[in-house]
């Protein structure tokens, strides 16, 4: 696969984007038949690279994979990560909050499901689900009991802006602490959106 198609799918660092900024139907040109030739490959780079991963000891990777519903997450996880040792890799899906989970910070559910050293850990959704639904969902912020929360009100620009400088700040630690850190997000059309719908609820 050309590198150069990368350019268009990716989010620069430091720049406002929306998501559509992106065009959904973008194939950078490759035909299905290619990108599954490429995938075999690249599942075969991944496996020689894992290897040395857990040889070296001293990276982890976290892959975290933001989508809308329908837009293929698990499909994506099990195709691309079917070459790789389960044994050096995790999977952990983030729904919602448990009362354990609510009882801690947001990000505590996060920290227990970081991978350690040599290894991988795959997040289908994570910690921005809570300034994404969050957002849509005002009431799982009352369940944290945070102080100066006391109703929906108290949730204001002020607390959102200091939320993403922590997340940006975990990930900053977690960064310089030798955990690389991919972030794929899975854009899909609300048609095709809508297709999935109507095949899943078909069968």
């Amino acid at each position: 696969m050309e590198k150069d198609i990368f350019k268009d799918l990716l989010a620069k660092p430091g720049k406002n984007h929306l998501v559509a900024d992106f065009d959904s139907s973008f194939t950078g040109g490759i035909s299905k038949q290619d990108a599954k030739e490429q995938l075999a490959k690249d599942i075969e780079k991944l496996s020689d690279l894992q290897s040395k991963l857990y040889a070296q000891d001293r990276y982890s990777i976290l892959i975290i994979f933001q989508a809308m519903d329908a837009a293929g997450k698990d499909g994506t996880i099990k195709h691309v990560m079917s070459g790789i040792n389960p044994q050096g890799c995790q999977v952990f899906s983030f729904k919602q909050p448990s009362v354990e989970e609510l009882d801690h910070d947001y990000l505590w559910r996060i920290n227990r499901c970081l991978p350690e050293r040599g290894r991988i850990g795959i997040f289908n959704r994570s910690h921005y689900e809570d300034v994404l639904i969050a957002k849509v969902h005002p009431e799982i912020i009352l369940s944290n009991k945070l102080p100066g929360i006391e109703n929906i009100d108290d949730i204001d620009v002020d607390f959102w802006k200091h939320r993403y400088r922590q997340i940006n700040d975990f990930e900053r630690y977690l960064t310089e602490n030798g955990t690389i850190i991919l972030k794929f997000f899975l854009n899909v059309s609300k048609a095709e959106q809508k297709k999935t719908f109507l095949g899943t609820t078909g069968r």
